[in-house]
């Protein structure tokens, strides 16, 4: 097995990204909020894991806006799925590992999730980071990552491929 290559997205990589965000989350929802996502232009970054010559596991980041006095720009970490034949092999860890150093390199200061605390909290999200937001998504699993001077208040908007998931 060769190690695993991380780089960004590429058009070839869509019926691939597409075909495993389908086995990974069983169902269409993800799917059609990448598409969603690409096609208004809201995509921050977008990671594949290549491993063997085959993309084995996928991030994305969009754009999200915390509204307050100041509104301040942030991303959203969704969708994040790996191959289910090839879980528990560092693909996800890598392209967590590998965005966040992307995000920061770009000046990104906040990212927020919604997910496991036990899998996000190994990179240093957390629940206390979000709770002074206001969402439509609520609950332990939202959970937020600062890497500087950023909001811990204010409601947080999603780009609108996530309001129109239904």
């Amino acid at each position: 097995m060769s190690a695993v290559i991380i780089r960004p997205e590429e058009p070839q990589d869509r019926d691939a990204i597409r075909a495993l965000l389908l086995s990974a989350f069983g169902g269409e929802v993800e799917a059609r909020l990448v598409e969603a996502l690409r096609a208004a232009g809201d995509v921050v970054l977008s990671l594949v894991a290549e491993r063997d010559g085959a993309v084995r596991g996928h991030i994305l980041f969009s754009r999200l806006m915390v509204r307050g006095e100041e509104d301040f720009p942030a991303v959203a970490l969704a969708p994040l799925a790996v191959d289910p034949a090839h879980q528990r092999e560092g693909n996800g860890t890598a392209l967590v590992k590998d965005a966040h150093l992307r995000l920061q390199r770009e000046g990104e200061l906040l990212c927020v999730v919604l997910g496991d605390p036990a899998y996000y909290g190994r990179f240093g999200y957390s629940h206390a980071r979000a709770a002074g937001f206001e969402s439509v998504y609520q609950g332990e699993a939202l959970q937020a990552l600062a890497w500087g001077a950023a909001p811990r208040t204010g409601r947080l908007e999603y780009a609108a491929a996530f309001r129109d998931l239904g």
